[in-house]
């Protein structure tokens, strides 16, 4: 076997100096400001990104607090005696005040039901909107 079979030296773990002694820190040059004279953005400024808009945030929180005020003026609207159970005495009225209880404990169970539902549709679509607007 000739010399191209064989293994490599080690190198030492040392420093390498392959292009000559480095010049002290007090020589360094600053980096060049703005675009290389031959780059295709000479012309332009350099501008910050774009500060993201989270709209989708804004539009989130607001449907949670339509859902909150839903939740709480439909649980309000089932307190006092209703006006179907006015006149009524003994067991006919407390019959009545805890059908109308019932009522407004299926109606907000129903409100909060819906709520998730469209919590769910808007996790849904902010991650399609966040796969389809991703940056490749």
């Amino acid at each position: 076997m000739g010399k191209q079979h064989r293994a490599q030296e080690p190198q030492s773990w040392g420093p390498r100096n392959s292009q000559g002694p480095a010049p002290p820190p007090n020589a360094w040059s600053a980096p060049p400001e703005g675009p290389r004279p031959n780059s295709p953005y000479q012309g332009e400024t350099t501008s910050r990104p774009k500060k993201r808009r989270r709209v989708f945030l804004w539009i989130f929180l607001i449907v949670q607090i339509l859902f909150l005020i839903w939740v709480i003026t439909g649980a309000a609207s089932g307190s006092g005696t209703p006006d179907e159970c006015r006149g009524l005495t003994g067991d006919n009225l407390q019959v009545c005040e805890d059908a109308n209880d019932i009522g407004t404990t299926i109606g907000v169970g129903l409100i909060i039901g819906l709520w998730a539902a469209v919590d769910v549709i808007l996790g849904f679509t902010y991650v399609v909107y966040r796969l389809a607007s991703r940056r490749t």
